[in-house]
């Protein structure tokens, strides 16, 4: 701003709404992914009679891939990670189930 308090175009601070409209980015960019990580795998098991694991194999390959090829980072394939993890532990908590009927 100049002096006497009138705008002059190209003078104002924009850091911080230059910082969240890229954070705002990357926000959507991991949670699209990750939607699409566990739509694609719902879809291929429950549908298409893909076995789980061949399915959870062939997206957590597609989730790493597209996970570098958008530079989300270590934090995103971590996370990847996590959903293969969790994947694994409601198979084991279903087939115990299952073995118990």
């Amino acid at each position: 701003m100049s002096e006497t308090g009138e705008y002059v175009r190209g003078q104002m601070d924009v850091k911080s709404q230059t910082a969240t409209y890229s954070g705002f980015l990357k926000v959507t960019a991991w949670t699209s992914l990750l939607l699409t990580l566990i739509l694609g795998y719902a879809t291929f098991t429950l549908t298409m009679g893909v076995h789980w694991m061949v399915a959870m194999a062939l997206f957590a390959i597609v989730g790493v891939i597209g996970g570098m090829v958008m530079g989300l980072g270590g934090g995103f394939l971590l996370a990847v990670g996590g959903l293969v993890f969790l994947g694994l532990f409601v198979q084991v908590m279903v087939s115990l189930g299952g073995a118990l009927m």
